[in-house]
């Protein structure tokens, strides 16, 4: 590969990862130990128009399943997480932090509920399983945990749902926002999500089976023909521009939920127990000393945020952006950043300092990005 990523049986492939090889695949980049292509289009900002135009299919088997089920199922994913799960119905998609004893965050996977006693935490790119594992055997806790045979195949789009109910029937527009349904496919039974890692519209097949990747695959591909379809992946403008974070980019174990903006999702008032339970309350009541927010800077399209750039105020360094690129719809470099709370203000005049050592002026934006 040209991007140096050798490949090796440790880094596993994926129930399509031969398809998206046939149609293009450009790059690959890792997550849970498993591939997840990255570039299929002649560039980010053509694949970004056509995501937000039309419709694109995704393989994002890289996130991974970690099922709980057991009596005491429900009693370990609350006390993974400060969200208060105990209001989810059966057919609920929750975004739920998972904090550690200091209230870092662990992953901000998003819980499915299949039952009182069953749940599928669809995780970010951090080892849960390991981490449920050893809190279930130190709790002596009644629970099963693995990793399921299951590979989520992404459809995101504003044509998502059009033919998600070409193929599977009218009954795919019913499924509500962060919900899930079921369909029909090879006379199985496979769980299907409006959800997706982007906010022009979509939804995620949560596919069980990985021998049943390929022609599933085939079966949207082809329909999709129709809807001017193509591979895609995970855009960094549109996710940068719609204030969609990444863990191990956004956040990190050395962050907490809320200078991340995720103190929505956490109970704060002691009415839910929780590990870090004690640490995040006093972070809350000492209040946050810095926080995520946007960015827009000048200058000609900046090059690759591998590494944090520094956000300055005069002479002083008040932030880090963690994610940047150049927005071709804004006409300006759009960037994420933990700025600490003097600056943090919407407008705040700043210097984006990055890697080729470019000046560049900017403002704080809220997110998303208008």
């Amino acid at each position: 590969m040209t991007d140096g990523l050798h490949m090796s049986r440790r880094i596993r492939r994926t129930p399509y990862t031969s398809k998206v090889e046939q149609v293009g695949v450009r790059g690959f980049s890792v997550v849970n130990h498993m591939l997840l292509p990255k570039a299929f289009q002649t560039s980010v900002e053509e694949d970004y128009w056509h995501l937000r135009q039309h419709v694109q299919l995704w393989d994002v088997s890289c996130q991974r399943q970690v099922q709980i089920e057991g009596p005491d199922a429900a009693e370990l994913v609350q006390w993974m997480t400060p969200r208060d799960i105990s209001q989810a119905f059966v057919g609920d998609c929750l975004y739920i932090p998972i904090i550690d004893a200091d209230a870092g965050l662990i992953n901000d996977p998003v819980m499915l509920k299949f039952a009182d006693d069953k749940f599928w935490l669809s995780i970010a790119d951090s080892d849960v399983l390991l981490y449920a594992m050893g809190l279930a055997l130190g709790r002596g806790m009644d629970v099963q945990i693995c990793e399921p045979d299951v590979s989520p195949l992404g459809i995101q789009g504003p044509k998502s749902e059009a033919l998600l109910a070409s193929l599977f029937g009218e009954q795919i527009r019913d499924i509500g926002f962060f919900k899930f349904g079921w369909i029909e496919f090879q006379g199985t039974r496979q769980l299907i999500a409006r959800s997706g890692f982007s906010r022009q519209g979509g939804f995620e097949i949560y596919l069980e089976g990985g021998h049943l990747g390929a022609d599933l695959w085939d079966l949207i591909w082809d329909a999709g023909q129709a809807f001017n379809i193509t591979p895609g992946c995970p855009n960094l403008i549109e996710r940068i521009e719609g204030g969609l974070f990444s863990y191990g980019n956004e956040m990190t174990r050395q962050n907490n939920p809320l200078e991340i903006g995720l103190g929505k999702f956490c109970s704060l008032d002691g009415s839910v127990d929780y590990i870090g339970r004690k640490a995040l309350e006093k972070i809350a009541n000492a209040g946050v000393t810095r926080s995520i927010r946007g960015i827009i800077f000048d200058g000609d399209p900046c090059p690759t945020c591998s590494m944090p750039w520094p956000v300055m105020v005069g002479q002083q360094q008040v932030g880090q952006i963690t994610s940047g690129i150049w927005s071709p719809r804004l006409k300006a470099n759009a960037g994420q950043a933990l700025i600490d709370r003097e600056f943090w203000h919407i407008g705040q005049v700043v210097t984006v300092v990055t890697s080729d050592g470019q000046h560049r002026q900017g403002k704080i934006s809220q997110m998303p990005m208008a």
